[in-house]
């Protein structure tokens, strides 16, 4: 293994969490507590971002595994990543607000989101390069954890902004924290855009974008023929539903039904963050000695207890007991899902594949966000209740994903 390599990958992912806990902790507040944005509205954001994917991110993929190089690709999406973050900071300290800045601000947090998701149809097949097959769980689960440590280190750096210890710029102090996080993440990616080397070398082939598309349908069908990949794919759309839309919504819940501080969900989510580090690396590690798909059904069996449990508290102190747990599976599901597709899919396809990967992942987040705002929605006159509903309703996706997924292979094809 390429520990250099390794080291530039996981600082990446690192890098790139810093921005993602904090526009997840303080932008969704900003934009519905702050400025009146309904619930739906926010969720919406997450569906037109999974629409661009599943309109570019399998095209895009079949033409990097055809090249057969992907650093290229992450460098323009980190880019377009880092100009829209800088431009929604832009709107939302310097600009006055109203109703065309927030807008504004909302697709530009929308593209962001975007090219985020978008970065890691090239990302994490580079897993496959820098680790052998029976490290996969190993070197995934320490790649998740440097995420999980980012994301710590996001909040513990823009905590005093949004309490106001530290006056950076701003009437918002929720918005202040946008632009140094925006920052760091740009310059801590750079070594990985710039130092981290790829074994193959491009390919001089002619590539035609019509026909591309054209064979949009056919190249994904000839994908999901490799053994389990199209019923992981599957299930994975439906138990990450849950996951992902439960993230995105931890502070408005949070907010809603248990009136908590910006300051304690920053201490709250940094223990979650922890435990999802060492939930990711132990797992990892784990995951190497009892196989992958062992430990992706125990991970999926403890999400059918976490939800339902998360739902029923009522004391925020043993809420803050169930949410550490939760952090250790947040890490566990990541670390593993990935590994698992790794070894599903075939090296020459890996990019290919990890587009509907990132477009499993991210179209949950078209039915997911979609069943909570709905819920919220129509229960408002039941007050905190319709959260809580809500929050217990993702347990049906996890339940759903479980079962496609049992009869995956529980090992690679030769």
């Amino acid at each position: 293994m390429n520990k250099k390599n390794i080291f530039l990958w996981a600082l990446y992912d690192f890098a790139n969490s810093i921005a993602v806990i904090v526009f997840f902790l303080y932008f969704s507040q900003w934009l519905i507590i702050e400025k009146g944005v309904a619930d739906i509205w926010y969720n919406l954001i997450f569906v037109c971002s999974t629409a661009l994917l599943l309109f570019t991110a399998p095209v895009l993929g079949n033409i990097a595994d055809k090249v057969g190089v992907r650093m290229p690709y992450l460098i323009i999406l980190t880019m377009l990543q880092f100009l829209a973050l800088l431009g929604l900071c832009i709107l939302a300290v310097f600009v006055p607000s109203s109703v065309t800045s927030v807008t504004l601000a909302a697709v530009l947090f929308l593209l962001a989101n975007y090219f985020y998701q978008f970065q890691f149809v090239f990302y994490t097949p580079l897993l496959k390069e820098i680790a052998l097959e029976k490290r996969l769980g190993f070197v995934s689960g320490l790649g998740q954890s440097f995420n999980w440590l980012g994301q710590i280190v996001g909040l513990l750096i823009t905590l005093p902004l949004a309490a106001g210890s530290i006056i950076f710029m701003g009437s918002s102090l929720r918005a202040q924290t946008f632009l140094p996080a925006t920052l760091i993440f740009f310059v801590l990616s750079l070594p990985m855009l710039i130092l981290f080397k790829e074994s193959n070398k491009p390919k001089e082939i002619k590539i035609n974008l019509g026909s591309e598309y054209k064979d949009y349908l056919k190249n994904f069908k000839s994908l999901i023929k490799n053994p389990g990949l199209g019923k992981f794919l599957l299930g994975y759309f439906f138990f990450n539903d849950a996951m992902i839309t439960a993230t995105n919504n931890f502070p408005i819940y949070l907010q809603q039904v248990f009136k908590v501080d910006d300051k304690t969900k920053s201490y709250l989510l940094m223990g979650i963050l922890l435990t999802s580090a060492i939930g990711a690396f132990l797992t990892g590690w784990v995951s190497d000695k009892i196989g992958l798909k062992k430990a992706l059904m125990l991970i999926l069996g403890s999400w059918i207890v976490i939800f339902p449990s998360m739902a029923s508290i009522t004391v925020f102190n043993y809420f803050i007991a169930i949410s550490i747990i939760l952090g250790f599976m947040f890490g566990a599901t990541w670390a593993v899902t990935r590994a698992v597709m790794v070894y599903l899919t075939p090296y020459e396809r890996l990019n290919h594949g990890f587009s509907y990967y990132t477009m499993a992942e991210r179209c949950s987040t078209l039915v997911g966000p979609l069943a909570w705002g709905l819920i919220t929605s129509l229960l408002v006159s039941t007050g905190e209740l319709r959260y809580r509903v809500a929050m217990a309703s993702m347990v049906v996706f996890v339940l759903i994903g479980l079962i496609i997924v049992e009869s995956i292979p529980a090992k690679a094809r030769k």
